[in-house]
Formats: C-alpha cells, sequence, structure tokens
C-alpha cells in the first residue's frame, strides 16, 4: 500500500473532554474556597494545545453530552485554542445520564502540595466508538502525521482501550506515526491492573513514540527502572538510561523515547529535566529549578512541545529542550495547557532569559 504523502492534520488526538474547577484565589484549598474558576480540559488536549498555538492543524477526536452547556463551553474553548473537533452528540438520557467529567483540583502553595479529586461518573467519553469517526476519510484521504494517545483515556473503560488500539493500528495502516505518553494514574489502575497492562503493552507495540517517567514505565509494563519516588533524580540518569533500553528489547518497533525527570522541592518549586532517545542518540537534561504556579499539565506540556519539534523536523536535541521549556511554560498557566505566543518565547524559557520584552 502507497503510503499517504501529504497531510491535512500535524497531529490528531482522541479525548474525553471534561471540566476543571479551581480556586479562584490561587494557591487555596478547594475546600476553603467559595469561588472557583471553570475551565475545559483533557490530557490529550493540553498536549495538542502547542502545536495548535504555534499554527500547525490539529484535530480533536471526541464525544460531546447532546445540548449540554458544558459541552457548548468546551467547544468554544476549544475553538479559542485553534483545535478542530469532531464528535458525536450523545443524549443525556436525563438528570442521571452521561455528563461530561469533573475535574477539581487546587494547585497547592509551598509545603502543601495539590489536591485532585476526579468526579467522572457517567462520563460521556466512555461512548467514544471507532465507527463514529470515518478513519479511512481522516488518516488515507485527509492524511495525519502523528496520532497521540494518552493512558488517561485509554484507562478509562475497557472498551475505550480497545479504541485507542483499534485507532493506532488503521492509522499505522496509512503511515500515520503514534505517540503514546503512558500516563499512570494508580485511581484508575486499581483493581484492573491485569486488565490494563495488557491494554497499554498492546498500545505499546504498535507505537513509534513512547513517553513516560519512572512510575509510568514501571507500573504500565512492568519494565524494572529506578525505585519511584527517588528523591535524587539527576544522579540516577544511568539507571533511566537503563530502564529505557530495556523497553526498547522489549519493544524494538519503537524509535523514540521521552522520560521526564521531577524533582519537587515544594509545590512552587521542581527540578524538571528529560532523558531522550531518539534511534541509538541519547539527549539528556540535567534537572534545573522551575517556578510552579500550577503543576498540573507540565507533563503534558513537555509532550507537546515534543511532537512540535518532531513535526517540524528538528534535530533530536532541539525536540528535548523545546520540550523541556513547553513544559516548564504551562507550569505557569492557571489552565491546564500552556498557551505559547511564539517560538521565540519557548527558546527563551529554555535559554533562562526572563527579561521583559518590550
Amino acid at each position: 500500500m502507497k503510503l499517504k504523502e501529504n497531510y491535512k492534520w500535524s497531529l490528531v488526538v482522541p479525548t474525553s473532554m471534561g471540566i476543571r474547577l479551581t480556586p479562584v484565589a490561587q494557591g487555596q484549598p478547594i475546600h476553603k474556597s467559595d469561588q472557583l474558576f471553570m475551565q475545559a480540559t483533557s490530557a490529550e488536549t493540553n498536549v495538542a494545545s502547542v502545536s495548535a498555538y504555534l499554527g500547525l492543524p490539529v484535530k480533536v477526536l471526541t464525544t460531546f453530552v447532546k445540548g449540554s452547556p458544558i459541552a457548548q463551553f468546551i467547544k468554544d474553548n476549544l475553538r479559542s485554542r485553534h483545535l478542530n473537533y469532531e464528535g458525536k452528540e450523545v443524549e443525556q438520557g436525563g438528570p442521571w445520564g452521561f455528563r461530561h467529567q469533573i475535574n477539581i483540583a487546587d494547585s497547592g502553595f509551598g509545603s502543601r502540595g495539590p489536591r485532585v479529586w476526579n468526579d467522572r461518573s457517567g462520563e460521556v467519553g466512555r461512548t467514544l466508538n471507532i465507527k463514529d469517526f470515518d478513519l479511512d476519510r481522516l488518516f488515507n484521504r485527509e492524511g495525519v502525521q502523528i496520532l497521540h494517545l494518552s493512558g488517561l483515556i485509554g484507562a478509562l473503560s475497557p472498551d475505550i482501550g480497545r479504541f485507542c488500539l483499534e485507532l493506532a493500528r488503521v492509522a499505522k495502516k496509512y503511515g500515520t506515526r503514534i505517540s503514546f505518553d503512558l500516563n499512570y494514574r494508580a485511581s484508575f489502575w486499581e483493581g484492573r491492573e491485569q486488565e490494563l497492562s495488557e491494554i497499554f503493552r498492546e498500545i505499546t507495540s504498535v507505537s513509534d513514540i513512547l513517553i513516560g517517567n519512572e512510575e509510568d514505565f514501571q507500573l504500565c509494563l512492568g519494565i524494572e527502572g529506578p525505585k519511584v519516588g527517588n528523591k535524587d533524580i539527576a544522579a540516577t540518569i544511568e539507571n533511566f538510561k537503563g530502564m529505557i533500553l530495556n523497553i526498547k528489547k522489549a519493544f524494538p518497533n519503537i524509535s523514540i523515547f521521552a522520560n521526564t525527570l521531577r524533582e519537587v522541592v515544594n509545590a512552587n518549586e521542581h527540578l524538571w529535566g528529560a532523558v531522550l532517545l531518539a534511534d541509538e542518540e541519547w539527549q539528556v537534561i540535567e534537572p534545573r529549578s522551575i517556578a510552579v504556579l500550577d503543576r498540573i499539565g507540565g507533563g503534558d506540556g513537555f509532550v507537546g512541545g515534543l511532537l512540535y519539534g518532531i513535526l517540524k523536523g528538528w534535530e533530536p536535541e532541539k525536540w528535548a529542550q523545546f520540550a523541556w521549556a513547553t513544559g516548564a511554560l504551562a507550569t505557569t498557566f492557571i489552565t491546564d495547557y500552556g498557551q505559547p505566543t511564539d517560538e521565540e518565547q519557548v527558546w527563551s524559557i529554555w535559554k533562562g532569559n526572563a527579561r521583559v520584552v518590550r
């Protein structure tokens, strides 16, 4: 089969959209807040926003509750982020029917860490079905350079895990590269370890780009690596490299591996680094201090910058640097996603240049 040469879409992400509620008084805990800020959110659109804000064509595959004001809020938000979308409109089915998931989370402050409460009962994203999308049009007639999947949507249910796998298989058939961010969440995996491990290993087996951290790789794929929660990340980089090489042996189809490194000094200061393997070439960014307004979305920002660098055809050294900087950028926003003005702004973060631009 002749593979697609021209692409309408740089990046496509399937996702389950929802809202996040955070205190208007930045840094305050939820239980002491009577005014909340509402934003549209999902891990996958956090990633996609980097490329969309920087001018690349991006499409979101999702599903909406028909007639819901929250669905309208989400659609308006996606348009404001330059994100194209398509998705089935699902009848609510009454007050106890479907809804968009709610993520209730504060940012923490200083020695008090952030707290996240997921309220996902009746989540409409669990109705995602491969039959609701014209995949031949999307991947063959239009063309997609990269399909990005996240472990957060992959873990929603066995059906959604299979949806992600089927989507990846169709994409690969037409020459689209597959990116998979493992994104382990203990609350999603509890009591489902064997089921999800099998699904995640299958998705990994068809992926070209694999992203995670020491916890993701070990707990999702069972690959031995550095001790989870090790505080001295910089001193264990060689162990991270060994873990990635172990994954490469288990999944030889993958050509790009990215491993974020994070040490939490306090809620507002992190040491942020990365390890990247592209083919046989290592890129290492030893952890550097970054100021954190809200940590949620930092990892997604890293992935967004990595995929943007790959899509732009840069050298792997620039992928890692740009990804580090877009991850750091995301932690300076009250939204879960970074909103880069241009590439120059991102490169200034990498260079440590926070001087005023007039």
